[in-house]
């Protein structure tokens, strides 16, 4: 009884000191909220998993938040190797942006994932071939006592087996089917997204790109406006010294030159930010410093000859979010037969081939000290089996049908989905049609705005130098003007991204780095 006692006592603590172990890790996290964590780092400065580092007992714990910095990843990467000299068009931007991108290789590698899973799916065709080898060792001695008196017995096994199975499913109803076409079908979603991402990127390197040209030009707006300032601040002062101009002309004229020179450090610091956009967009280093070419300026036309009705037909045809959703629903219809599959029988082939060798030792000593001689036993033996069988599902607790019920509602969620995105896309892009037509005639009028306050401010300042008229007519045609070029180059812009938007929506965005043809 106490035996039984010590070992239920020596039970307790080993499964006590196992909770213990669980509990003990969560001197991996920090002591409390209100108190900053402090790693343990290894000899090359990373961040290793264990306590927190230790303090010592008289000194204050440190309270800053700031994490230890791991030297290997000080290391800042190498920028793109660009020719520096070279200016860059937006066509070359974009294949720049398609291959250095870390978007585009994601989305490669989760298509080649997509197709390893659709070759799985595959592979259950084939038969499983399968070889295991297992060793044996057995040693007993016993006493054995008679009439004749006392003897023992001592006896060793030893052995090795191998084993070649081969297990085959021949025949499942077409569930092996609907999985394969699901996995394919899956490998056409990655295929799509991997598009998706390329077309995505094209459509934001080609924004930026044209956002970065509309503030370019605003910088030469603010260095004409910084010209203009001066040449009215030098006649200004000229009339001054004529005596047929005022001290507040002049004070009037130095103001707007020094709201010039404002403008346009404020347009080269939008310049600046516009170049960081559109770098990231492309997805390369800062540090790389391209150097962006010009971007010839075309007549934009308002007319568009393609009907609204065609154009969305045209978009639901090849739309990635579409395609993709057709293919979700494909896929799904696809796993609702492998579930119904799973209650019809299976026929299956299982073959087995077996080799075992053993070796025995058996050895006896009789009371009278005379020992027997060892007895050596070897043998080996060759077997096989072939075996053709039916599986029939009988009973799961319904867990077939769960599972079937489960297929069921995604298969018609797919369907949903699919109807949504296809209403979807006729919205985006009947929006972005009605954008594009909004921006040409935007762009339009933003030219005639720009004539008007070119010949204006032209009269004005004229007659302000030849002493008729004023230079409140000056600055004020000369702040139109400007503001006439800023909406003019504006306008462009937004016309150039909104017809990139519709390409986006209709899914051809390879007309995007082409010259504007509208």
């Amino acid at each position: 009884m106490s035996r039984l006692n010590q070992s239920f006592a020596l039970a307790i603590l080993a499964a006590a000191s196992l909770a213990g172990c669980a509990t003990s890790s969560l001197d991996m996290a920090p002591e409390g909220p209100d108190r900053p964590w402090q790693p343990r780092t290894n000899a090359a400065g990373a961040i290793v998993p264990g306590p927190a580092a230790a303090t010592s007992a008289l000194a204050t714990p440190p309270r800053s938040y700031q994490l230890p910095a791991n030297p290997a990843l000080a290391t800042v990467p190498p920028p793109s190797a660009l020719e520096q000299t070279h200016a860059y068009g937006l066509p070359e931007l974009i294949d720049i942006a398609e291959s250095a991108n870390p978007l585009t290789r994601i989305a490669w590698n989760d298509a080649r994932n997509a197709a390893l899973a659709a070759g799985i799916a595959k592979s259950a065709y084939l038969p499983q071939l399968s070889m295991a080898a297992m060793g044996q060792y057995a040693n007993g001695h016993g006493n054995r006592s008679s009439i004749l008196g006392d003897s023992s017995v001592s006896g060793s096994t030893h052995g090795a087996t191998s084993v070649l199975s081969l297990q085959w499913l021949l025949f499942d109803f077409g569930g092996r089917a609907a999985r394969v076409e699901a996995a394919s079908q899956g490998a056409v979603i990655a295929n799509i997204g991997f598009t998706a991402a390329h077309q995505q990127i094209i459509y934001n390197v080609s924004t930026a790109f044209y956002t970065y040209q509309a503030v370019r030009s605003r910088i030469a707006t603010a260095q004409q406006g910084l010209d203009n300032a001066e040449a009215i601040l030098t006649a200004a002062q000229s009339r001054y010294k004529r005596g047929i101009g005022t001290v507040i002309e002049v004070a009037q004229a130095k103001w707007n030159l020094a709201q010039a020179k404002l403008g346009l450090v404020q347009a080269q610091g939008t310049e600046s930010d516009s170049y960081l956009a559109l770098l990231s967009a492309m997805g390369i280093s800062p540090l790389s410093k391209p150097k962006i070419a010009e971007m010839p300026v075309h007549p934009l036309s308002p007319a568009i000859s393609e009907s609204i009705d065609r154009i969305v037909a045209s978009a639901i045809a090849r739309r990635p979010d579409v395609l993709s959703a057709y293919a979700a629903e494909r896929a799904n219809f696809a796993k609702v037969k492998a579930a119904e599959a799973e209650f019809m029988p299976k026929v299956f082939l299982s073959a087995t081939g077996a080799y075992n060798t053993s070796s025995s030792s058996i050895s006896a000593v009789p009371p009278v000290g005379q020992q027997l001689p060892t007895v050596n036993v070897n043998g080996s033996r060759y077997g096989g089996n072939v075996i053709v069988g039916l599986t029939i599902p009988l009973y799961d607790a319904g867990l077939r049908s769960a599972a079937l019920a489960q297929a069921r509602n995604d298969a018609d969620s797919a369907s949903t989905r699919l109807a949504r995105s296809r209403e979807e896309a006729v919205r985006q892009v009947v929006t972005a049609q009605n954008t594009l037509q909004a921006s040409l005639a935007t762009h339009a009028a933003a030219k005639e705005l720009l004539a008007a306050a070119q010949v204006t401010y032209d009269a004005a300042f004229d007659a302000y130098r030849q002493g008729v008229g004023s230079v409140t007519d000056s600055l004020l045609a000369q702040n139109q003007l400007l503001a006439a070029k800023n909406v003019y180059a504006d306008s462009y812009s937004a016309a150039l991204s909104a017809a990139a938007t519709l390409a986006l929506a209709t899914g051809s965005v390879d007309s995007i780095a082409a010259q504007p043809a509208w």
